[in-house]
């Protein structure tokens, strides 16, 4: 793909690359640094119920979960935009076949063309 074709693409990459890292800084935060009461206000020190103990463990779980998720599809973006400055950005790094640009419009970060992908996920 050619650059003037693929700045489109780079331009959807880099919002969302910023879109991710922010959202990767304040799930860490939320899931990392900050105590029950912090995160609610509450500057009392009266005892808390183990349920709400139980229903924290789950949360920080549940973030901890989509911050890698958020974290592998960062690893992706960054390799996309790696891509284009390659200029092999559009081609399937499995068959070296273009990769549809509706697709790439839907998934800019994706590697691999939609055969290659169907294969790589069985």
């Amino acid at each position: 793909m050619k650059k003037t074709e693929a700045k489109p693409f780079k331009e959807m990459l880099l919002a969302l690359l910023a879109r991710l890292r922010g959202d990767v800084r304040n799930m860490a935060d939320a899931a990392l640094n900050k105590t029950r009461s912090e995160a609610s206000g509450d500057l009392s020190t009266m005892p808390i119920h183990m349920a709400d103990i139980g229903t924290d463990n789950y949360e920080q779980g549940l973030t901890l979960s989509l911050l890698e998720s958020e974290e592998v599809v960062l690893v992706q973006v960054e390799a996309a935009l790696e891509r284009i400055d390659n200029g092999v950005y559009g081609l399937c790094v499995e068959c070296e076949g273009k990769v549809p640009k509706t697709r790439l419009k839907a998934i800019p970060y994706t590697p691999y063309c939609v055969k290659c992908a169907t294969e790589i996920q069985k």
